[in-house]
């Protein structure tokens, strides 16, 4: 057959693209499948303990067990689809959670419905007793206020004492970090300051280490050079207090314009992650600082208002492939009662109870719906700023996760048996990123505990392949078990 191409012609093409897809595939690696919390609780830095995050479980759950006293009340407050056909009396109710109780697999096929919303119910029970808090921020930017040098100075010393006694007693939560001041002209030297005083305190208690997952967030970031300090001061520290290099990450909150669009019109985000060197893991996107920023007024500034979802959609596109993990923004609208007993007081009212219990539900229903909306648009985590906000943080992702597992079972099956036969006859398969992306729903939702590792062997996957949480890694395994039966 006559060719004009000589070979080394396209040689020297092939070893050029070889090179910028080498480039591609390092600045793109895709999503890990490592666990991604779906939550960041921000609390000041005042209040923090070594049980914080047993004690916001607490109220959570006393929360919870006042104003939804029963998966049905539950399900209907918060408008979960299935709801009307549930039963409206006391005894009905009692009647349907037995009959659940004794026997859920029945109930499942009759009633899938009711199945499903009494499961979400329980488990979101059960998370908050045994995992109440995924990701809790230290904060002493905005939920910390304005205070005076010695005092921010006593409570950085004394946060990084508590975390090293939470190492020690196992009572953190699986993520952890610290929200420090923005590094702005006015405020990056208490930021340092109050950063140096954390880690050196807490490496100093616990002989040169910090928890697993432990992140440093700089907010209201605008320019690469902020990034770039913080990198420096960070490789700094680590020779300072013998942490490794690179122990140290960062996470970006995104909640300027300019976090968005530079002042030459470029995408800001990816000079932002180049400036981290390697260390940002994560990005924050602040809705209240953002929407302020851009002008909108303080009865228009929402989660669902369209200038948030112009910034998420940036941060998506800007970000896909990176393995960065994004974060949603916080329901700033608290699910707490306006009237408050008062120990050795009059009791509250039948009427102040009921005022309460509407505040309650309005908190809770606003929530619900931003969270669906977050996840919605592919942002599987969000903040939450008060534990009563908890249930509902569980309620809406254990909905979602649940009520998509069937067909996301089938895509997976069907997508791993393909790319299985595929790659035993010798095919090229180059699509295992969309594999991968199908695995991480079964990843996510097994993590957080919305779905169990049972529920989860609908795929046809074994919990060691589920364990494993790579796609590339099922396949080559198949392969191999293949390869040795034939």
């Amino acid at each position: 057959m006559n060719l004009s191409l000589t070979p080394e012609i396209t040689d020297r093409v092939m070893n050029d693209l070889r090179e910028a897809n080498s480039s591609f595939a390092r600045k793109y690696p895709g999503d890990s499948g490592a666990r991604q919390p779906v939550h960041t609780v921000y609390g000041g830095a005042q209040i923090f303990k070594a049980d914080t995050a047993r004690k916001l479980g607490n109220v959570a759950l006393n929360s919870l067990q006042e104003y939804a006293p029963n998966f049905v009340e539950f399900a209907r407050l918060l408008g979960m689809r299935g709801h009307e056909n549930l039963p409206k009396s006391k005894a009905q109710i009692v009647a349907l959670t037995e009959k659940l109780e004794r026997n859920p697999g029945a109930i499942r096929k009759s009633n899938k419905a009711a199945w499903l919303l009494f499961t979400i119910y329980n488990r979101v029970i059960d998370k908050l007793k045994q995992e109440p808090v995924e990701d809790f921020r230290i904060d002493f930017e905005d939920g910390y206020g304005n205070r005076t040098d010695p005092e921010e100075d006593g409570h950085a010393q004394s946060t990084a004492e508590e975390v090293a006694r939470g190492m020690s007693e196992g009572s953190l939560p699986p993520f952890l970090g610290i929200r420090v001041k923005p590094f702005s002209e006015e405020l990056k030297a208490r930021a340092v300051r109050t950063l140096d005083i954390f880690l050196t305190t807490l490496t100093a208690r616990t002989g040169g280490r910090v928890p697993d997952n432990f992140v440093v967030t700089i907010p209201k970031v605008t320019l690469p050079e902020q990034v770039k300090s913080l990198v420096n001061l960070f490789k700094a520290l680590e020779s300072k207090t013998s942490l490794s290099p690179g122990t140290l990450k960062i996470e970006l909150m995104i909640e300027t314009p300019q976090s968005i669009i530079n002042h030459r019109g470029e995408t800001n985000l990816p000079i932002l992650i180049d400036a981290a060197e390697g260390r940002c893991l994560s990005t924050h996107f602040g809705v209240y600082d953002y929407t302020a920023l851009v002008d909108i007024t303080a009865s228009y500034q929402t989660m669902m208002h369209p200038a948030c979802d112009f910034a998420r959609h940036m941060m998506k596109v800007s970000l896909a492939g990176t393995g960065i993990w994004l974060s949603d923004g916080a329901t700033n609208i608290m699910p707490v009662g306006h009237h408050r007993a008062v120990k050795g007081g009059k009791p509250l009212t039948a009427k102040q109870k009921q005022e309460n219990r509407e505040v309650v539900h309005r908190g809770w229903k606003l929530a619900f719906d931003d969270i669906n909306h977050s996840l919605m648009q592919g942002y599987y985590q969000g903040w939450d700023l008060h534990p009563a906000q908890l249930p509902i943080r569980y309620a809406a992702v254990y909905l979602f996760f649940l009520d998509g597992l069937e067909a996301a079972s089938y895509r997976l099956k069907t997508f791993v048996e393909k790319a299985a036969q595929a790659t035993l006859i010798g095919d090229v398969f180059d699509d295992a990123a969309t594999g991968q992306g199908l695995l991480n729903f079964f990843l996510r939702g097994i993590s957080c505990r919305a779905i169990t590792e049972e529920e989860a062997q609908i795929t046809g996957l074994t919990i060691d392949e589920l364990r494993g949480r790579s796609f590339v890694k099922i396949l080559n395994r198949r392969r191999a078990i293949s390869s040795v039966a034939s």
